[in-house]
């Protein structure tokens, strides 16, 4: 199939929040298009659009996320819009998407994986063996705060949302003793000053395809199909299949107390899990090896070993 190609008269859309992470995605995204392309950078234009979480967040900047809503809360209206045909391709945090998309729409290509870890901040400590008995520590995640909370019980968490600068004012002003960011946020925005510390995925397993770039299209738009298979990077794909399955077997979100990380190893794919109760009070994990190609069925296996150790209401409570 010959790809028609865009051009700054007729250029090719891409959708996608407007916070300063989603745009260098975005930017990302058209960098790697028209290089792959030989197209100029104008054939292309970005669109910034507002979603419920981005707009709840502001009103309710001390609400937790899940007392908002959840699933689909920083997708939704860039799925709209796609949709209707307004953008051409939507970038999201893969992270944040729901594990059901919308009926015409697809999910199918990922760029290179970054740093899937989650980094300690904090103005004070290197990590969260520093931090003193009764210690604050601020995050807007279930699952860090869970994850924390099982791990030092004596510390207290409160909700803490904002962009990197925003929270680390708020550390200066002795709102919390630490907070957490992602690795791949902190890369992608070239953020070096802050003071971090990455934390191993043995001590703190990373959300459900945290570090990933997902792009979303159209089902019947076959020349965005063949435009972004030449971004897509198959390894990655595997891995986030792998995680999202077990995912929605476990009907979770991104504001849900889950952990999983899918790693490949020569010719199998590895998968661990963790499933926790908000309050940190309890945890589950467990692991699995099979096939590179059955990663989904690992995946699902894996949820259903962890339900049947922890019962099925688990998460509910």
């Amino acid at each position: 199939m010959t790809v028609n190609l865009p051009t700054p008269a007729q250029p090719l859309k891409i959708g996608t929040r407007g916070s300063p992470l989603a745009l260098a995605q975005a930017n990302e995204t058209r960098d790697r298009l028209a290089t792959a392309f030989n197209v100029p950078f104008e054939a292309f234009q970005i669109v910034v659009i507002r979603t419920t979480g981005d707009n709840r967040a502001m009103i309710d900047a001390d609400r937790p996320l899940k007392e908002i809503g959840n699933k689909g809360l920083f997708t939704k209206e860039i799925e709209e819009q796609l949709i209707a045909g307004d953008i051409d391709i939507a970038v999201h945090s893969s992270k944040d998407m729901p594990t059901v998309q919308p009926e015409g729409l697809v999910l199918d290509c990922y760029l290179p994986r970054e740093d899937v870890r989650d980094a300690f901040v904090s103005l004070k400590g290197q990590g969260i063996a520093d931090l003193p008995q009764g210690a604050v520590v601020g995050t807007s995640s279930l699952r860090r705060k869970a994850q924390l909370l099982y791990r030092r019980p004596d510390l207290q968490v409160v909700e803490f949302r904002g962009n990197v600068q925003t929270r680390l004012q708020k550390l200066a002003n002795g709102v919390a003793e630490a907070t957490f960011l992602a690795m791949a946020g902190l890369n992608r925005l070239g953020m070096d000053d802050v003071p971090y510390t990455p934390i191993s995925v043995d001590d703190m397993l990373p959300a459900v395809a945290q570090g990933a770039i997902g792009i979303e299209r159209r089902e019947g738009d076959s020349n965005v199909a063949e435009m972004l298979a030449a971004l897509h990077h198959e390894e990655t794909g595997i891995r986030i299949k792998c995680e999202r399955a077990f995912m929605a077997r476990l009907d979770g979100s991104c504001e849900t107390p889950i952990g999983g990380l899918a790693e490949i190893q020569d010719d199998k794919i590895r998968l661990r899990g963790e499933i926790l109760a908000t309050d940190g009070s309890a945890a589950f994990s467990d692991e699995g090896t099979a096939p590179i190609d059955d990663g989904e069925k690992l995946g699902r296996e894996l949820a259903e070993r962890l339900l049947a150790a922890a019962g099925p209401d688990f998460l509910k409570r």
